[in-house]
């Protein structure tokens, strides 16, 4: 098989790249794709009964899982069973060719079937080798790396919900895109040294430091100032107004973060009046007597839908947003002419899914193999690894 990607602008900035990609579920998955987008050839691992994100449904689209096919376009699904001498054999052989490996095992496991950082370097030195873990390849390396243990035991959990309710993890598996995209990060940053002097390296990211990473500020009122945030529900602790606020017919979120915000915001709702009161002169006043301010605002919102209380907020400069459904999430970005949706693939191949989220001026996202059913390229695959020359990377 020729392995080869387009030349040229069209090709993506990654054009050339072979990304062996020993991943699954979620956060490598993720990763791999940004980098197939991107041009990257990107071959997708998979076990005898494929990555586990395939019968994770409902919903499905033509039988196959919503889940599996949001992360895995651009990609060509090899199955191997390591645990037999010719798959294993092949999957080394993948990791010599690659230029770049990811996997999310277990710290430990893929060292028996030669495919751990050590092994893979020793035949191919200028690999970029990428590892996922949830807690680390140390004294966290045994406990199991899901999404929602993280959520729960980096504090995210603490800070999400009603104050006076239950802690309530995120709509989605927050920590697990993130891990991705610092994955991502950390490769390309690799390449980047790899192309300066030859050198490949091992690329760590896990779960519970993306998570502590990502919570940013709170993160830093802990570290840096001793407090331990807690949840507000909506509320933020060091901004007011900026949460959701009921209107006529649904909420709105209301975002004025500085003085200048909140005067134009007073004016619209029609009460300027407020805007000079001393009470809420500036942000730190208004903080502190949100429970007095609250009140004058929901009175006013409540004359108008969210819809029209939005388009004559956004006019004034003052950041607002109605609480949409995904639908309308999709619908929004459209209007904006974001153009939010890419075909992928031909004919009954074809799946709409979400545009990559970067444009390129010059070398654009391309989108040119659907997500792979299980061992789709098997056949070619084997057969490239098999071939030595100029194709084998020799």
């Amino acid at each position: 098989m020729e392995m080869s990607t387009p030349s040229g602008p069209s090709g993506g900035p990654l054009s050339g790249l072979l990304v062996a990609d020993f991943s699954r579920v979620l956060a490598g998955p993720y990763a791999t794709m940004l980098l197939a987008d991107l041009g990257a050839e990107v071959v997708k691992v998979e076990a005898p009964a494929g990555d586990e994100t395939r019968s994770w449904m409902p919903p499905t689209r033509g039988g196959t899982s919503t889940y599996y096919l949001g992360i895995n376009r651009g990609k060509r699904s090899l199955a191997l069973d390591l645990r037999t001498d010719d798959d294993a054999e092949a999957a080394r052989e993948l990791a010599r060719r690659a230029d770049v490996m990811i996997e999310n095992f277990k710290p430990g496991t893929l060292a028996k079937y030669g495919l751990d950082f050590d092994a893979v370097s020793a035949a191919n030195p200028g690999v970029v080798y990428a590892s996922i873990t949830g807690f680390g390849p140390g004294a966290g390396s045994h406990v199991p790396g899901y999404d929602l243990m993280v959520q729960a035991i980096s504090g995210l959990m603490s800070l999400t919900g009603d104050p006076e309710g239950e802690p309530f993890r995120a709509g989605i598996s927050v920590f697990d895109v993130m891990a991705g995209n610092h994955a991502a990060i950390g490769i390309l940053a690799a390449l980047r040294h790899r192309d300066a002097t030859g050198a490949g390296q091992h690329v760590e990211v896990n779960l519970l430091s993306s998570a502590l990473s990502g919570l940013v500020n709170h993160s830093s009122a802990y570290v840096a100032g001793g407090t331990v945030p807690y949840r507000m529900g909506n509320a933020h602790p060091s901004v007011f107004p900026y949460e959701p606020f009921p209107t006529a017919d649904r909420d709105l979120i209301v975002a004025a973060a500085n003085d200048g915000q909140f005067r134009r915001l007073c004016e619209v709702l029609g009460i300027p009046e407020t805007a000079g009161d001393p009470r809420f002169a500036h942000n730190k006043d208004r903080t502190a007597r949100r429970e007095e301010l609250r009140p004058l605002l929901v009175e006013r919102l409540a004359t108008r839908g969210a819809t029209e209380w939005f388009e004559a907020l956004v006019a004034a400069g003052v950041p607002a947003a109605p609480i949409n459904t995904i639908d309308g999430g999709f619908a929004m970005a459209e209007r904006f002419g974001l153009d939010p949706v890419v075909e992928v693939g031909e004919g009954a191949r074809a799946v709409p899914m979400a545009r990559h989220p970067i444009t390129f001026s010059t070398t654009p996202a391309r989108y040119e193999l659907p997500p792979p059913e299980l061992d789709e390229h098997g056949p070619e695959l084997r057969k490239w690894l098999a071939a030595t020359g100029e194709n084998g990377r020799d």
